[in-house]
């Protein structure tokens, strides 16, 4: 993925890439204070679209984590949405895309939050960032002797940066040792997540993922994919807590998440998921979704938004 463009957001307003700056004193920098979506666009050659992914549904969450974290949020969703399409229009993708809307502190203190005490800013990014070839033939990935953030410590139904401080030693960890992205545990020694996706396996036919208070992101990729395995593909969704051995004679297991798509893992502490390839039930699922994100299955229109549809009307009414 590229970590550049020509524009971003910041604040109420495009500006060059060279000018999205801050302050370095700000409690965004000092201490990770804030919360972001990770959100994609995909590109329909068929449309001639680009189409935001459930981009509401993410903006819910963005609300629910700023709440946890106190943070007033000075721009409306109708605000949001137009910005995150101003922004894209204006980088002029055509291709798969991946943005953030970042809620942050400015400067304050720690135990500022009213804002008459602190100031609350908004910036968004969005980058270019093509499926990766692993989506074909899987990950090796491991379980982590990190644990995954508690409700009670630092919440990871709340996806603020401070967070990905745990992500990152899981990830480095796993990569140091040769294995790609990890399983991460809860504190209760049930299986949460990985660092930046939800998991899934399939046992005796059923697709099983942990529950939402698991110590999981409360994913929009996992709920889609629920919908989509129940009622397209006539699976039983199992939602309960998961063993770390059940990983290990599981019959298929795969990573999801708007960054994480849907990602085979081909095995986990070198033992290998089925036969180390990915499974029919991944497949299925990997092909629907992308179906269904590119706007080529007509049911679930409803959960895209166009980028460009937009400027096509306004420079028709302007002839």
């Amino acid at each position: 993925m590229s970590k550049s463009s020509d524009f971003a957001w910041l604040d109420g307003k495009l500006v060059p890439w060279k000018d999205a700056t801050m302050h370095i004193s700000t409690e965004c920098v000092l201490r990770g204070e804030n919360v972001f979506e990770g959100e994609r666009a995909y590109w329909s050659e068929q449309d001639q679209e680009l189409y935001m992914f459930r981009h509401a549904d993410h903006i819910r969450r963005l609300r629910q984590g700023a709440r946890i974290m106190r943070m007033t949020i000075p721009y409306s969703d109708a605000e949001i949405e137009t910005a995150c399409i101003d922004l894209i229009r204006a980088c002029r993708y055509r291709g798969s895309v991946h943005f953030r809307p970042v809620v942050y502190f400015a400067e304050g203190e720690l135990t500022h939050y009213l804002p008459d005490e602190i100031r609350t800013g908004m910036f968004i990014l969005a980058f270019s960032k093509p499926s990766i070839p692993a989506l074909k033939t899987g990950v090796k990935s491991c379980v982590s002797t990190w644990q995954r953030n508690g409700d009670l410590s630092a919440p990871s139904r709340v996806k603020s940066g401070a967070n990905y401080h745990n992500s990152r030693l899981a990830y480095i960890e796993a990569r140091l040792n040769g294995f790609g992205p990890p399983v991460m545990l809860n504190n209760a020694g049930k299986v949460a997540e990985g660092p930046g996706s939800c998991i899934m396996m399939v046992r005796h036919g059923r697709l099983v993922t942990p529950p939402i208070t698991a110590d999981i992101l409360e994913s929009i990729t996992r709920d889609t994919l629920i919908e989509l395995a129940r009622e397209e593909l006539g699976l039983e969704v199992v939602e309960r807590d998961v063993n770390r051995s059940e990983l290990y004679v599981c019959d298929e297991a795969f990573f999801c998440g708007s960054g994480a798509e849907v990602l085979p893992i081909a095995s986990i502490d070198h033992y290998d998921i089925g036969d180390g390839t990915p499974g029919s039930v991944t497949r299925r699922l990997q092909d629907l979704y992308f179906e269904v994100v590119s706007g080529r299955h007509a049911k679930y229109q409803h959960w895209l938004t166009p980028v460009y549809a937009g400027a096509t009307a306004q420079a028709s009414a302007a002839e």
